[in-house]
């Protein structure tokens, strides 16, 4: 009601994870300027996981100990939703490590109805989930420790629920049933929307990330009820994309993947009306011939009553810089008309370097036939990389195994050994993918180069790709004889904070490279 303010006195040192911190909360009155902490009932002075408004007048929702906390407004009395919460194996309303960074890209689990009267949230449980111990080096005199559930290749997953619970009336919580067809212990929900206060949008996905189920889930009975299911032999992309459902709930708008050419299926924007659609169904592409020679690059927003599709360019043909760089997952996508800076433009403007941009196999925007090229066998298609993790993986390999061609490269935060890493949508079994999980098996029949330049960079208290990977690569490295430098960034994480630093030391190592590779200046007599 334009009346409250809602501050966070973000304690720094309690950043979480890539979104989630913990923060002291106040709030402020406009009019008054009456200032009040946000805290549980007879708990003061706290730090929360999680605070928001609702969607109605001065609703709140915060998260403290893993349990979820309501207050109808800023004065009255909060009440608690949820008490199964626990220190790092039960969430509630919040997510954990895998979820945060791998599936919904948030720390907040739950989603207010429209009209506020309804929350919808997962619970995961990490109860069976093994444990990663992210040591700390600094500021103590003995190292610690922090432990965090992290399921890598082929180990337990978190159990999730999803539950409803109506924050006007009774507190007891409402199951949604998932499909029959998945089982609750190897499942994801990968999208929660509302339709209407009393129904749901859902989206459920099997481990692998080949079986794709939306469900329209209905608050008064915890009823799934399929809409669209999408099966795949590889894994299928962008499961997490919020589809637009008309007033009545019966016609909604998603991308979906849609021949076109001879270079395989596209995603286009799709409207389906039927009740239950498996493939194949009949459905109408409403983006397939929009096409403006001066515009490639589009945002498209659903008017409200799903009668019209405003397409917003945000990229319009320019002259861009020819750039050597890779999105850092499968999936992504580098090459676009949107413009950007990053550290790579240093080099061009200031080093008077050519760097190049490309999208290889398995990157995203060019159809599903090369974005799953690279299915259980990551590494084996030839890419080039400059960035993190999946981007540090294939960088190395680059490196090492055509030393002969290439000068320098950088790893930041690279994947050694896809066994250590969440990889479950790029490789369904680890026992069939063994041969092309490590970076070893890429290194039989390297061509060594005595003027070869590798610099790898890490922060020690990564949760994503921990330092295990690199640790690993350095020994094997040692091993075979390969020179490097390794910079390491004590108790940061994938997400370096020291990032202006970490970027200088890129362009200084690029710099230095090409400084001593360039060609010596042939002296002719002034007779020629």
């Amino acid at each position: 009601n334009l009346e409250q303010l809602l501050f966070d006195k973000l304690i720094i040192t309690s950043l979480v994870y890539r979104y989630s911190y913990l923060a002291s909360y106040l709030i402020y009155n406009i009019q008054t300027r009456e200032v009040h902490e946000l805290n549980p009932p007879e708990v003061s002075d706290c730090v929360l996981q999680f605070a928001s408004w609702g969607n109605h007048d001065q609703q709140l929702v915060y998260i403290f100990e893993n349990n979820i906390y309501y207050q109808p407004d800023v004065k009255s009395s909060s009440l608690r939703l949820t008490s199964s919460g626990r220190d790092g194996l039960i969430f509630n309303g919040i997510t954990d490590w895998l979820y945060e960074e791998q599936i919904l890209h948030s720390s907040a689990a739950h989603w207010w109805s429209p009209s506020g009267s309804s929350l919808a949230f997962l619970t995961i449980n990490d109860t069976l989930v093994p444990n990663m111990q992210l040591p700390r080096f600094t500021g103590t005199l003995y190292p610690r420790g922090h432990q965090y559930p992290y399921p890598k290749a082929g180990q337990k997953n978190p159990e999730v629920t999803l539950f409803v619970i109506n924050v006007n009336g009774s507190t007891h919580a409402t199951q949604l049933l998932h499909p029959k067809s998945l089982q609750r212990s190897d499942l994801y929900i990968s999208m929660v929307r509302w339709v209407t206060d009393e129904c749901l949008a859902v989206r459920w996905l099997n481990r692998p990330q080949n079986s794709s189920i939306l469900t329209l889930c209905y608050t008064h009975t915890g009823k799934c009820v399929p809409k669209h299911v999408m099966i795949s032999d590889k894994w299928i992309d962008r499961q997490n994309e919020k589809p637009s459902f008309s007033k009545d709930g019966e016609t909604f708008f998603v991308t979906l993947p849609l021949r076109s050419g001879g270079r395989g299926s596209f995603r286009h924007l799709t409207m389906m009306s039927e009740v239950s659609t498996v493939e194949p169904f009949h459905r109408e592409c409403l983006s397939c011939s929009v096409f403006k020679p001066h515009c490639s690059f589009y945002e498209a927003s659903v008017s409200p009553d799903r009668r019209a599709v405003l397409l917003n360019c945000r990229g319009k043909p320019h002259t861009h810089y020819i750039t050597l760089d890779f999105d850092s997952d499968p999936g992504g996508q580098q090459v676009s008309e949107c413009f950007r800076l990053d550290w790579t433009d240093e080099l061009v403007s200031c080093e008077d370097v050519i760097v190049a941009r490309l999208d290889g196999r398995g990157s995203g925007c060019q159809g599903q036939q090369i974005l799953q090229d690279v299915y259980q066998r990551l590494g084996l298609v030839e890419t080039e990389e400059l960035r993190s993790a999946y981007g540090g993986f294939l960088s190395s390999i680059l490196l090492l195994s055509h030393g002969s061609e290439l000068r320098c490269g950088a790893a930041v935060s690279p994947v050694f050994d896809w066994q250590l890493y969440a990889s479950h949508s790029y490789c369904v079994c680890v026992c069939v993918c063994v041969c092309v999980h490590q970076i070893s098996s890429f290194l039989l029949n390297i061509t060594r180069s005595e003027n070869l330049r590798f610099l790898i960079l890490h922060g020690t208290a990564d949760a994503n790709v921990h330092f295990q990977h690199t640790a690993e690569l350095v020994k094997l490295l040692s091993v075979i004889n390969i020179n490097y430098r390794l910079q390491i960034f004590p108790d940061e994480g994938h997400d370096v904070i020291s990032s202006r630093y970490m970027l200088h030391s890129l362009v200084s190592f690029y710099r230095d490279c090409f400084i001593d590779n360039l060609p010596v200046p042939v002296e002719t007599s002034d007779d020629d």
